[in-house]
């Protein structure tokens, strides 16, 4: 789904409303300037999301660069040390 466009004079004009619109929508914005795209705007709850699926992705393609290049651990080892954690 793209972003609703707004124009960087809408966002100086009107910024409270549009804030509580975004707040509300948690759908980003996208604001253009001279007609091109400038920057995404949104709300912070839905940055944070997006940041903690960043990072889940992160530690998925580590995982799986780790296996490939043949760094793992069997279930023992594994388990001995998660025993250090209690």
């Amino acid at each position: 789904m793209l972003p609703k466009l707004v124009p960087v004079t809408d966002i100086k004009r009107k910024a409270t409303e549009i804030i509580e619109a975004l707040q509300q929508a948690q759908e980003p914005l996208l604001i253009t300037e001279h007609g091109r795209e400038a920057a995404i705007l949104m709300d912070v709850a839905t940055y944070r999301m997006q940041e903690r699926k960043i990072a889940l992705l992160e530690g998925i393609i580590n995982g799986q660069r780790a296996l490939a290049e043949g760094r793992t651990l069997s279930h023992e080892d594994v388990m001995a040390r998660t025993r250090k954690w209690d």
